[in-house]
């Protein structure tokens, strides 16, 4: 049997596996298909198909928006995307140069508790292309000896609400389902149990997603049943991933969370009819 993971970061947000590694890892797994899923950024996506090629293993190509909805910072997930269109590709620049704006400002509180870091340390650990985050930030803290260890860093100074938290860039919930439609890609609401909002999910519904990650390493079994139930009753795909950042989590969770190929399947026949829909507009 087939089996896929359909939520995997790259160098190019802030997993710390190059796409080569990425796609290796899959093969040791035993994975038939990977969805590249950076935040705010397609640029793994090209690397990925090309180390693909070598060990057989089928790339999807998606993107991680940052949604944020009355202080609440939600991840949409989009799938099978035309992420070479310029207007797409024009959209995700601007907004990875707002996320080095929010590391600045990040950067600047840390100095009220007599943390130094240099903006550019920071963007050699990101590799200096891509979406630059919270998680590279956390690194350097580790680096410099400011903090024990990456879950310190978030716990005291750069987690959600912590002292020197800054908001995340992002798009409202609709702008972001609108932006994925519009890239010919299939929406789909990740992780809602991080959220612990079920209202907002059915906000998502409205606004047109096609489908719900319900197999996720955050959820529990009740979680996950709990979606599932949801997209049934709405028509909606289920869908799910480990959410991989390579070390970036303390582990590799590659496959430790992996759905059947037929999820794939289902996705694609969505992305046809959202493409057929599309086209014909």
């Amino acid at each position: 049997m087939k089996y896929a993971d359909l939520h995997v970061h790259t160098v190019y947000s802030d997993g710390t596996s190059t796409p080569a590694e990425v796609v290796c890892c899959a093969k040791e797994k035993n994975l038939s298909c990977i969805a590249i899923c950076d935040h705010d950024c397609i640029d793994g996506i090209a690397p990925s198909i090309a180390h693909s090629e070598e060990v057989q293993v089928e790339i999807i190509p998606g993107v991680e928006l940052t949604i944020i909805k009355d202080t609440k910072e939600i991840h949409l997930l989009g799938y099978f995307v035309e992420w070479k269109e310029k207007w797409f590709t024009e959209i995700l620049e601007r907004v990875q140069r707002e996320r080095v704006t929010r590391l600045d400002r990040m950067i600047e509180k840390l100095k009220s508790f007599d943390i130094e870091i240099d903006r550019e340390r920071v963007m050699r650990i990101s590799g200096g292309k891509g979406s630059v985050g919270r998680l590279h930030l956390a690194r350097a803290l580790v680096e410099v000896k400011a903090v024990s260890s990456i879950r310190v860093a978030f716990d005291r100074y750069i987690g959600d609400f912590r002292p020197c938290y800054v908001e995340d860039i992002g798009f409202s919930p609709k702008e972001a389902i609108d932006l994925i439609l519009r890239a010919k890609g299939v929406p789909v609401l990740a992780h809602p149990g991080v959220i612990e909002d079920d209202s907002l999910v059915k906000e998502f519904i409205k606004y047109g997603i096609r489908g719900i990650e319900s197999f996720h390493p955050e959820h529990s079994q009740a979680d996950r049943e709990k979606y599932e139930k949801i997209s049934k009753e709405y028509g909606l795909l289920v869908t799910g991933g480990s959410d991989c950042h390579g070390l970036g989590k303390g582990r590799i969770l590659m496959g430790s969370v992996k759905v059947p190929y037929d999820f794939v399947e289902r996705l694609k026949e969505e992305a046809g009819r959202i493409k057929a829909a599309r086209t014909s507009n």
